[in-house]
């Protein structure tokens, strides 16, 4: 029979030889999901022999990461805040630097007011909402809006799968939300049309929806940036993350539109990532 060890490295080389990046770890993941293994256990029981039953769905699974698509498609789900989110072909796959937004959005818990009043727009899979209802016990309402009923559907679940309460909102940028707020986060489209071509495959699995922003990747930002103030209460916290070589003019947005304490942090590449602001 086989060995989860034996079935790790022919994975492994079948992904290499199909130009998967991070193949051992790709196939370590794929195993470690269908037996129910972390890594740890995994090396734990590298001798163990799996069943017909058990291999079947690892090869399925390997055959389609293979074929190229997101490891987080794979096995339906992503890990987010060292938590497990559901994902698929519904919304954008969270990034790691998305991660980071969050963790400078938590350094500044001590500003906001309390009970604190969270709008997350376009939310998609709502990570970033859901992650800081679940990271801070101020929070008194949670609202999730994004323009595609898909991405608030598995929204949705993800709330319910971490008890989460939320309001969800179909709306495009501001048209459904009603009344202030003392943060608002945003994760919006960025990527320029032009660099459609030259984007990684695997980003195809993306919905387009979650992507692209007219021909320099700020035309959502632009609207954005023009209504946000009027949603955020006095002092209150505005949170985004940009694309690269976009910060100088989101910054000249944020100021033209009367924005204070215009900082914009970078993230861990050293990318002028994350613009923070505040209304007076």
């Amino acid at each position: 029979m086989t060995t989860v060890l034996e079935v790790i490295d022919g994975g492994t080389a079948y992904l290499e030889k199909r130009g998967v990046a991070d193949a051992r770890l790709n196939m370590q993941r794929l195993v470690g999901h269908f037996l129910g293994y972390t890594r740890v256990q995994l090396y734990l029981e590298f001798d163990r022999p799996l069943t017909e039953e058990q291999l079947a769905p690892i090869r399925e699974a390997l055959k389609r990461r293979g074929q190229g698509v997101p490891l987080q498609h794979v096995v339906g789900e992503v890990e987010f805040m060292r938590r497990d989110f559901l994902c698929d072909g519904r919304a954008l796959i969270p990034r790691p630097e998305t991660e980071e937004l969050v963790t400078l959005i938590l350094q500044e818990k001590e500003t906001l007011a309390e009970p604190t009043r969270v709008l997350d727009v376009g939310t998609g899979s709502g990570v970033i909402g859901l992650s800081l209802a679940l990271e801070l016990p101020a929070i008194g309402e949670l609202v999730l809006a994004d323009v595609s009923p898909d991405a608030l559907s598995l929204a949705r679940e993800n709330a319910t799968a971490l008890e989460v309460e939320a309001t969800f909102l179909e709306s495009h940028l501001f048209s459904a939300v009603d009344g202030t707020f003392d943060l608002i986060a945003a994760n919006l489209p960025y990527v320029p049309e032009n660099d459609r071509d030259s984007l990684e495959p695997e980003l195809a699995h993306d919905p387009d929806l979650a992507l692209f922003s007219g021909p320099d990747g700020l035309d959502l930002l632009k609207a954005f940036i023009a209504e946000a103030g009027e949603y955020l209460n006095p002092g209150g916290l505005l949170a985004l993350e940009i694309g690269h070589e976009q910060a100088e003019a989101v910054s000249q947005l944020l100021l033209h539109f009367s924005f204070t304490d215009i900082d914009i942090r970078s993230d861990l590449s050293g990318v002028s990532r994350f613009p923070f602001a505040r209304r007076l």
